[in-house]
């Protein structure tokens, strides 16, 4: 409407002046209803082409939107195993802190994993003090079959010294006998160094090795045990949380709640602007919005960022062809807004809904030269051409209550 009465400012009542004081015609006489149109045709058609040309530059070097959210994120709570419900710590829409536990799972069978791995550790503490008694045996056996050895040999080697001398008096059976003793003895003191061997591999090697494979399988089962707690990572709000003892959770199939990170959202809105706006959306634009959750206030913000890539163009690859005259609606460009000042966003809930418009400034290129002459006094009337929309902003920031409650 501004635009138009604008345009007609400088179109079709200079027209109008022209006829009613240039060539006397007077408005009921010559001028009415039914001839307005061939008399004031110029002024007309003037004023519809300089009408849509503003509103063209204006929304096209100020784009509007009405599709700006407080977004924030939020954390399925779930268990890292599946199991039956055994304690509730948190109620629906408490406050939790990173830390708290949240609920637990029933444990029995973990519990009892671990006290047999504890028993398990027992018994291997036990073996390995036995194995030392079990060292020192096989030790003396070894010096008894060293001692059995020797004393063989003696024998042996005394017979043979007397049957050199004297073959009559030492037998041929003898002597097999004495070197079958020493044979036997030979055998003894090697199952003895054997036994001996393997007890201390046994103390050095092998109850080690079994301890440690106990721990570990006792830390893995204290693990299993600990993840029956589900604990709060961050500071947040529980949401959609009825859990009750005696309920079935499962990590894939059923989670038990959700968690709102209170730092979630706070601070920072997602705008979607149109495509065709996308050359003049730039970091640092100033955008007013006003949010249906907080009628009657204009917040002043700030483009953050803006995102290279629009949403429209995305695609999975699948067993199907993409064509892409299925994907009917366009994507918009979508920008990351900041507040001029934080406090303006108080009591402005997370995923509110609001509208806004954006505000060409090329200030800056003026003054350091990079638009110049004409373009620069084009680019300043522009700019000026904002405060259409921040009036259309603030009829809107007046007329949302009315427009909700009574005619909704």
């Amino acid at each position: 409407m501004l635009e138009l009465m604008l345009s007609a400012l400088f179109t079709v009542v200079p027209d109008f002046l022209y006829r009613r004081y240039v060539q006397k015609k007077r408005w009921g006489h010559e001028i009415t209803l039914f001839n307005v149109w061939y008399e004031l045709r110029w002024g007309l058609t003037a004023c519809t082409i300089l009408a849509i040309s503003l509103i063209t530059i204006i929304f096209f070097y100020h784009p509007t939107t009405s599709n700006i959210s407080v977004t924030f994120r939020t954390l399925t709570v779930l268990s890292e195993r599946g199991g039956r419900v055994d304690k509730v710590f948190v109620r629906n829409n408490a406050k939790v802190k990173a830390g708290d536990p949240i609920f637990s799972l029933d444990k029995i069978r973990q519990e009892a994993a671990a006290n047999t791995l504890l028993r398990r550790l027992d018994e291997i503490e036990a073996a390995l003090g036995l194995v030392g008694t079990e060292i020192a045996g096989a030790a003396a056996q070894f010096e008894a079959a060293e001692v059995d050895l020797r004393q063989a040999e003696d024998d042996l080697e005394r017979r043979m010294l007397v049957a050199e001398r004297n073959r009559n008096v030492v037998s041929e059976q003898e002597l097999t006998q004495l070197k079958t003793k020493v044979t036997r003895a030979q055998s003894q003191k090697e199952v003895a160094l054997a036994t001996l061997t393997g007890a201390k591999l046994r103390q050095s090697s092998v109850l080690p090795a079994q301890r440690e494979s106990a721990r570990a399988a006792l830390r893995e089962a204290e693990n299993e045990i600990a993840k029956s707690t589900v604990i709060a990572q961050v500071d947040g709000t529980m949401t959609q949380f009825l859990l009750k003892p005696g309920d079935i959770v499962n990590p894939i199939l059923r989670p038990a709640g959700i968690l709102v990170p209170e730092v979630s959202g706070k601070g920072r809105l997602v705008a979607a602007f149109r495509q065709i706006s996308a050359n003049v959306l730039k970091p640092g634009m100033l955008v007013e919005i006003t949010c249906a959750s907080k009628p009657l206030n204009v917040i002043p913000m700030v483009i953050d960022e803006v995102q290279e890539a629009i949403a429209a163009g995305q695609f999975r690859p699948g067993d199907a062809l993409l064509d892409q005259q299925d994907r009917a609606r366009p994507g918009t460009v979508t920008a990351l807004l900041k507040p001029v000042f934080p406090k303006h966003l108080e009591g402005v809930p997370l995923g509110s809904a609001c509208a806004g418009v954006a505000y060409s400034n090329r200030a800056e290129e003026i003054e350091t030269g990079a638009i110049s002459g004409i373009s620069a006094v084009v680019a300043r009337i522009v700019d000026g051409m904002g405060i259409a929309n921040a009036i259309v902003v603030r009829v809107q920031a007046i007329l949302l209550p009315v427009k909700a409650l009574v005619f909704s």
